[in-house]
């Protein structure tokens, strides 16, 4: 028995809090029964009768689709400017796809971050050693030059190989375990960003990383990458230590899980031995796709990282 009650316009069902329970549980609609109780009432044996019958279950309500946010459009932002104090520069395709996947990104990625110090004067002094060896060309120039960013690379695509399970790429149906650590790096150029990837970066010397990296820059400066180059990678890397940034986090780039924010290496006061000592510390973030790395796995990454830039000399192992 149902009653539209004047206030809300809704049908008022007088059941027994019995029938209610057997109702909900069986999944039927109240409304679609005839109560045999007094007054109308619906009672036990009227939904056990309905079951029996094979009264169709109340549909489940249709799930909404997640909505995901649209930025303010280019007429509602232009209203909080005067017409004649900006100039319209149109996105090219690079920066709208830029931005399309950055958004997809940071709404359909759960990230998490974890930050830890490295201590890198070792890796300074290694790093200026080798370059000092390095032999002049017929036309003056060294045989190489490698930067603090080539160890960089070089030490997270072996710490992913002594944290396999976070060298990985996650899917609905599974996790794709990687066999090779194809590290991204991420490269200003102008109107975007780009990030070429370094296959096998894990068995390269850090010279083969340094040569390998300076040409994938050129060329994706002069936009002549093909996607095979910068598409997939299982992590990469994202510097802005040369611009003076002591710590950020970065955007993972899908299909990765994981990538690494480095940030200026300085001079900080520590402790060694009891004594505050005066070292040159690096901070670096690590974000995380929390669906293929968790933080204790994310933590175990960054120790294997930290392991390998604060005693460098594994880099050449």
């Amino acid at each position: 028995m149902a009653l539209v009650t004047p206030d809300s316009g809704a049908p008022r069902i007088f059941a027994s809090p019995l029938a209610r329970r057997l109702a909900k549980e069986a999944g039927l609609d109240l409304a679609s029964l005839t109560g045999s109780g007094p007054h109308g009432r619906i009672i036990e044996r009227d939904v056990k009768s309905a079951v029996a019958g094979g009264v169709t279950k109340k549909p489940a309500p249709a799930q909404k689709p997640v909505a995901l946010a649209e930025a303010p459009s280019a007429a509602t932002t232009r209203k909080f400017y005067e017409i004649d104090s900006y100039e319209e520069v149109p996105h090219d395709s690079m920066r709208k796809a830029i931005a399309r996947r950055l958004t997809e990104s940071i709404q359909t990625v759960p990230h998490f971050y974890l930050n830890i110090d490295c201590e890198i004067d070792a890796l300074l002094k290694l790093r200026e050693d080798f370059n000092a060896a390095a032999p002049k060309r017929a036309d003056g120039t060294l045989e190489w030059k490698t930067s603090v960013n080539d160890y960089i690379v070089k030490a997270l695509a072996l710490a992913l190989q002594r944290v396999p399970e976070a060298n990985v790429t996650f899917t609905p149906e599974a996790m794709l375990k990687h066999k090779a650590s194809d590290i991204g790096v991420a490269v200003a150029i102008p109107g975007g960003l780009i990030t070429p990837i370094v296959r096998n970066a894990q068995a390269k010397t850090v010279r083969e990383i340094s040569d390998e990296i300076r040409e994938l820059a050129g060329r994706a400066r002069e936009r002549k990458l093909k996607p095979v180059e910068y598409e997939g990678g299982v992590s990469a890397v994202s510097n802005l230590g040369m611009y003076g940034i002591k710590s950020f986090s970065a955007v993972i780039n899908p299909p990765q899980s994981t990538i690494l924010a480095v940030g200026k290496g300085e001079p900080r006061m520590v402790v060694k031995n009891g004594a505050p000592a005066v070292a040159t510390i690096m901070s670096v973030t690590l974000s995380c796709d929390h669906r293929a790395v968790d933080g204790a796995l994310g933590a175990e990454l960054l120790a294997a990282f930290k392991a390998l830039i604060e005693q460098p000399m594994a880099l050449f192992a």
